[in-house]
Order: C-alpha cells, then sequence, then structure tokens
C-alpha cells in the first residue's frame, strides 16, 4: 500500500473536515430539511452553503481547479451532510458520481473543460444510465449514439436520474454498436444547453423529495465526437468501473441518515418519562440503542475501508477485492440505515411517526439506498461472483 494514503483509521486531517462539515450542516443544512422534504423543493439554501466553503465537489484533483480531497475525505462530507439532510447529499454525492467516468475513461481536454466548472460550483455533473427498461439489466439500454461525420446523434430516453434539470452536464451511455451487446455502448458527456436535450417531469418520491429525479430526453442531439468518453465501446466497462467508486458514496449517505437518527434518538429517550423516569433507563432501550450504534459502526469501518481502496485504485493501483468491498458496504449501509432509522421511528413512538421529527423523514430517505446504484438484491450477486469466479 502507497504510504502516501491512511492505512485504515481517518487522519486529523479527516476528523477536522468531519467537524467543519457537521457544524456547517447543523447550521446552514438542517434547518430547511423540513421545508425541502414537504415542499419537494431543491436544497438551495444546501447547495449555496457547500460552494461557500468549497465542498460541493471536493474530489475533483488539483489539476482541474479541485481541492484533490482523497475518496475518504469525500466519504465524510456526504455522511456528514446526509446527517442533516438526505437530499442535500446528493449534491456532492452525485457530482462524483457523474464525474468519475471523466476521471477514469476521458481525455485530457474533456477534463479541464467539464471537472473545473464542477470543482468551481459553477455546474452540476449527474449520470445517466438507466432506462425504463433497463435498471439492473442496464446492458438492455436502447438508448443510440449514431455517428455523423466527427459529430454522434443521440436518441432516446434516460430514467430515474438524480439532480436531472438542475444539473448543467451529465455523462450518458448510449448503445454505438447494436451487434456487439455490453461492448457496443459508449459513454459521452452530454450538456443542458444542448439542442434536442429535454426532462421528464418531476419523479413523485417517497424520499430524498428535495433532488429532483426525472426522465433526461435526448431527441437527435448532436455532439461533437471530442464528448466521447474513452474509446468507442468502452462505455459499459466505464459505468460499471465508476459504481466501484461511487457505491462507496451511496454507503456514506447511509451512514450519514443512520447517524442522525440515532443521535435524534438517543436525545430523545434521555429526555421523554414515562413510569417515572426517561425511558432511556430501560434496559429495552439500552439493548436498541447498543444495536443500532453497533450495526452502525460495523458499516462505516466498512465504507472507510472500501474508500481507501477506491483511493488506491483511483491512483492506479491494482487492488483486486475493489468490486467486492463497495458492493459489500452499500449493501450492509444501506441496509443497517434502513433498520436504525425504523427503530428510531419505533423509540419515538407516535412522536416517530409524524413529520413533526425527523426521523420519519430519514426512514423514508434511507429507502432509496437499498436500491439506487443497483439493488442491494444486486450487490449481493456482485459480491457472489467476485467470491466464486
Amino acid at each position: 500500500m502507497s504510504s502516501d494514503f491512511p492505512a485504515y483509521a481517518p487522519t486529523e486531517e479527516h476528523e477536522l473536515l468531519r467537524r467543519t462539515v457537521r457544524e456547517l450542516a447543523d447550521a446552514k443544512i438542517a434547518p430547511f430539511a423540513a421545508e425541502v422534504d414537504e415542499q419537494a423543493r431543491f436544497p438551495q439554501e444546501a447547495l449555496d452553503a457547500l460552494r461557500e466553503n468549497d465542498l460541493q465537489a471536493v474530489h475533483v484533483p488539483e489539476a482541474y481547479g479541485g481541492n484533490g480531497a482523497d475518496a475518504l475525505a469525500t466519504v465524510i462530507v456526504i455522511e456528514e451532510v446526509a446527517r442533516a439532510c438526505g437530499s442535500s447529499s446528493l449534491i456532492p454525492a452525485v457530482n462524483k458520481l457523474g464525474t468519475v467516468p471523466v476521471l477514469l475513461s476521458g481525455s485530457e481536454e474533456l477534463k479541464k473543460r467539464y471537472l473545473a466548472p464542477v470543482a468551481q460550483g459553477e455546474a452540476m455533473f449527474s449520470y445517466a444510465l438507466s432506462e425504463a427498461e433497463a435498471g439492473s439489466d442496464a446492458a438492455g439500454m436502447k438508448t443510440r449514439a449514431v455517428r455523423d461525420g466527427d459529430h454522434y446523434v443521440l436518441n432516446g430516453a434516460k430514467m430515474w436520474i438524480t439532480n436531472a434539470g438542475v444539473s448543467e452536464y451529465y455523462t450518458v451511455m448510449a448503445v454505438t454498436d447494436a451487434s456487439a451487446g455490453a461492448r457496443g455502448i459508449s459513454a459521452f458527456v452530454v450538456e443542458k444547453a444542448d439542442p434536442g436535450v429535454s426532462f421528464g417531469p418531476k419523479e413523485r418520491k417517497l424520499g430524498i423529495k428535495g433532488s429532483p429525479t426525472r426522465q433526461v430526453i435526448l431527441e437527435d442531439v448532436r455532439i461533437p465526437a471530442s464528448r466521447m468518453i474513452g474509446a468507442e465501446g468502452t462505455g459499459f466497462k466505464t459505468a460499471l468501473a465508476t459504481l466501484d467508486h461511487t457505491r462507496i458514496t451511496i454507503a456514506a449517505q447511509a451512514l450519514g441518515l443512520a447517524q442522525g437518527a440515532l443521535d435524534y434518538a438517543i436525545g430523545y429517550v434521555k429526555e421523554r418519562k414515562q413510569f417515572g423516569k426517561a425511558i432511556g433507563d430501560f434496559q429495552g432501550v439500552q439493548f436498541m440503542i447498543a444495536d443500532m450504534a453497533m450495526r452502525l459502526e460495523a458499516a462505516r469501518q466498512l465504507t472507510y475501508h472500501a474508500a481507501i481502496k477506491s483511493e488506491r485504485a483511483m491512483h492506479g493501483e491494482t487492488v483486486p477485492d475493489l468490486t467486492f468491498v463497495s458492493s459489500a458496504c452499500k449493501c450492509l449501509a444501506s441496509d443497517v440505515a434502513m433498520d436504525v432509522t425504523t427503530d428510531a421511528v419505533q423509540l419515538l413512538g407516535g412522536y416517530g411517526y409524524t413529520s413533526d421529527f425527523p426521523v420519519e423523514r430519514m426512514m423514508r430517505d434511507a429507502k432509496i439506498t437499498q436500491i439506487y446504484e443497483g439493488t442491494n438484491q444486486i450487490q449481493r450477486m456482485v459480491m457472489a461472483r467476485q467470491l466464486l469466479k
């Protein structure tokens, strides 16, 4: 292992970053979280606060105008924002998701053109892989990109695209050779301003209501061939490699949601009195709190472990078990988040079931972490294949 990266535990710099982001999130993001959820509106306050503190895309390398923060630092930022507001945590998370294909496979021209605006807070970057009939079976996509001289013309519709309509840039996967299966898929950068790009209505969702989820519709979208990410036919390989890194950011979001719910529940059980004493004095409640914290810490350690491996891989090291650990941490952390947030609602009793308290929102937000960037059933298939190959 390179000595440039922490062997396992967060450094003092990581912990300082955590305190900084937590203070910012508590002051500038948490106060608007309930309103953002209730109104299903984009958390502009969070974007403004993150931009002002240069936290909207900390992963972008210094060479392209970014902070050059490592993968663990990025996880900590997302985790601490999610502790306050799940929707807001998708700003740094999706900026990473959209840009990792460019970082992994893009030309130097693409990196310089598209990473700097994201690093500087001038643009956001989304990822467009899924389609209505190509979710878990992403290789079954129908969106086409046809070569026309020194351009490609794209037609199709991408579905479930996070922050669609708000982001300026999109990594779009499209079929360039229908006869080649997954090897016939290529990746492109599409801009919101490109003629022929439009968006479907916002999905009405159970949770993360402040992050718009919409179709990205491509109708004869003509873009320069120079906007292809990597060589023709390598898009699906890039997509899979990207997910090895970004499943970890979903684990981070799940950790934050679980931590927010646990923190609130602990405060509540210390104050809420029944039968003449705080309910936190009852052993049954204590066991619930202990189990919540234990499972959360296990998921956190696996996620941080995966983040270190992701950082090594981004710097060119061969990390054979990255696919396994990234799937494992995403699967474990999201399952834990669902359990912990549900238990937090239980601990608050009837209050927990009302929108006057934040834990029901956290429970609703947590559910998506078991579904997007690969359902947890798919994660278990990925892990099993890694173990059995």
